[in-house]
């Protein structure tokens, strides 16, 4: 399938490794001339690389942390007219929320869920005069199944989630789509780092951990970061224009709900 999208600019934030950097393979795969940032410089630009090695792409590469003002206006100096957007962001460490306060809430605020709507505001009027825009977050399946260890995510990500509710609305009328991508487990540094910081207390060891989380999903398995990345690229492309306000899970069938 043509996406439709040959040509168009993306610019991708926590790009550099893992779901990030697996969408901003797709979209050079199908000639997007992508910005990729994230914040660690030699990570970055090994990624960079790659792309081009592996697409023949054209990739702008920016070292800029974007939850500072600095960091989004450098990564908007890049690519100032973006077609496509792609918000990512690590998480916050597993916890008791009895042991977090008011200063470990605002620094995940101002993580999970301020900066993507910074970078909305930043590019959502260019898209809609323009008349095509796509804007894809990458949240987590923890706004549908609230895990008691991630409540700082839980919350953070919720509040992005019922923002780009409201939003989505108003601008799918233009041709720009808002979506959430939420994944469950996937083959990725973040999965390991999760499962590493969970393990304190358990008597288990990290391989016992990961092969016990395969076994518990359905597919009996990690999700790989590409088919990520094959998702995210079709939701930014000709073909998607009747998705909107969506929250789409890609977690191998571990909500277990009906709705």
């Amino acid at each position: 399938m043509d996406l439709g999208i040959r040509g168009r600019k993306a610019l991708l934030t926590g790009a550099s490794k893992g779901m990030g950097k697996a969408c901003a393979m797709a979209l050079a795969q199908e000639g997007v001339a992508i910005t990729i940032v994230a914040r660690t410089e030699a990570t970055l630009l090994a990624t960079a690389e790659e792309i081009r090695a592996r697409t023949g792409g054209d990739v702008t590469s920016v070292v800029a942390d974007i939850t500072s003002p600095e960091g989004r206006s450098a990564a908007l100096a890049a690519c100032p007219e973006p077609d496509i957007l792609l918000n990512n962001a690590g998480g916050c460490p597993p916890g008791d929320f009895r042991d977090w306060d008011r200063d470990d809430w605002i620094a995940a605020i101002d993580l999970m869920m301020l900066p993507p709507i910074e970078m909305m505001k930043a590019t959502v009027d260019g898209m809609m005069e323009r008349g095509f825009g796509r804007i894809v977050s990458i949240v987590s399946r923890s706004v549908k199944i609230a895990q008691p260890e991630l409540g700082l995510s839980n919350g953070a990500r919720s509040g992005l989630v019922g923002f780009t509710a409201g939003l989505s609305r108003q601008t799918v009328g233009r041709n720009v789509t808002i979506n959430n991508l939420l994944p469950g487990i996937f083959d990725s540094e973040a999965q390991r780092e999760h499962i590493r910081d969970m393990l304190g207390g358990t008597g288990k060891s990290f391989d016992d951990v990961w092969r016990e989380r395969a076994r518990g999903n359905p597919a009996g398995r990690y999700g790989r970061t590409e088919e990520i990345g094959a998702y995210f690229a079709f939701l930014c492309s000709a073909h998607a224009g009747f998705i909107t306000g969506q929250n789409l899970l890609i977690d191998g069938g571990g909500y277990p709900g009906t709705y």
